[in-house]
């Protein structure tokens, strides 16, 4: 071996992991005063999906002659108005129909108890007296820790009203103005960032839209498939349930296995065990095809990126973030992957072609 080629790859190896260790560092930094200002990133990061979701008709009235104010108010207020009315699609059917759901939860706790009254289990009406009474005293033994937990629910469910109010507010105002942010921070910026950050802002945008965009085919491809499932098998509220199925794909993981719990527990309370588990079988599959064909195609042909990163992602963000990490763990996999794109295109000699090219997006330009 050649000690000055030796000492000279050392040389290298120590530069690059010295760099390597800065760039986490700062990494680090920024992650924890994301962190610190998550209360405001949140609802911005909110704002600007639901942004991205309601753009197009916006723009649409503004090349119309609309004021951009006129646009964006009335874009916001149809908005408000599908949201509620998805709200009473689920809301008004449930409660027309909660007494026969009532009447069929109870039904079916007595099937139960007959069931396991009988072979093989020949549970007694007094084992079943003592199991409820050891199973009150636990809960009296544990209010304490209930009313904590209670306490939590209500301040979560408060910061996320006010987060939603937050992101109404802030929609408002990015579709109204939008449109002069780009022009608006290139004249802030100095030299090269002049062109360089609203180029990469401009395609990020487009990269949010594709995600807000490929997120609601997902969930309309799962309410038309469960929807059609339920019906066929005879579940009641079917409009409902296809209604909450959509909605709940906006939140990866958890929004499905809520809406499959409630299709599950209805059929369950209304048709019976074995329609019930037929209903179960229909959301496995459906969840399996969504999460390891349809999302990964679809959100990998609109972002740009392999469907195995897609997954990937969806994997870390979730282990590193819970809920929020796996709702935003394909944006920011997309996002990287845009400023990674544009760094290479700026590195690329003179005469040469970059092996991928994105074309600047048109939003943010005066409209």
């Amino acid at each position: 071996m050649s000690s000055t080629k030796t000492r000279a790859a050392l040389r290298v190896s120590a530069r690059v992991s010295g760099e390597l260790l800065l760039v986490l560092v700062m990494t680090a930094v920024a992650l924890w005063l994301l962190g610190r200002m998550w209360s405001v990133v949140w609802p911005l990061v909110v704002g600007l999906l639901l942004t991205t979701l309601t753009w197009p008709l916006t723009r649409f009235l503004r090349r119309r002659g609309w004021p951009p104010a006129l646009a964006a108010s009335t874009v916001t207020v149809l908005f408000l108005l599908v949201a509620g009315g998805a709200v009473a699609l689920i809301a008004v059917p449930v409660a027309s129909q909660s007494g026969e759901l009532a009447d069929g939860v109870v039904e079916g706790i007595q099937r139960l108890r007959e069931w396991a009254s009988g072979p093989p289990l020949n549970i007694g009406d007094d084992q079943i007296t003592g199991a409820f009474d050891s199973a009150t005293a636990r809960v009296q033994d544990s209010v304490g820790s209930m009313v904590t937990t209670v306490v939590t629910g209500v301040s979560t469910v408060v910061n996320g009203v006010v987060t939603a109010v937050l992101a109404v507010f802030l929609m408002f105002f990015m579709l109204k103005d939008g449109p002069r942010f780009l022009p608006w921070l290139a004249r802030q910026l100095p030299g090269r960032l002049a062109t360089d950050v609203p180029t990469v802002a401009a395609r990020g945008w487009d990269t949010l839209g594709e995600f807000v965009r490929s997120q609601a085919y997902v969930g309309l491809l799962d309410a038309v498939l469960i929807g059609l499932g339920l019906w066929i098998v005879g579940v009641p509220l079917v409009l409902p349930l296809a209604v909450l199925t959509f909605v709940s794909a906006f939140v990866p993981i958890v929004g499905a296995l809520f809406a499959g719990f409630v299709a599950v527990l209805i059929a369950l309370v209304s048709n019976g065990l074995t329609d019930a588990l037929i209903v179960l079988a229909i959301i496995v599959v459906v969840q399996q095809l969504e999460g390891n064909v349809f999302q990964p195609m679809i959100q990998s042909r609109g972002l740009g990126l392999h469907a195995a990163v897609v997954l990937l992602a969806v994997t870390l963000g979730g282990s590193l973030a819970g809920i929020v990490g796996s709702l935003l763990a394909v944006p920011a996999a997309a996002l990287i992957a845009v400023v990674w794109n544009y760094v290479r295109e700026q590195l690329v000699e003179p005469g040469e072609e970059p092996e991928i090219q994105t074309a600047p997006s048109p939003v943010g330009t005066p409209s």
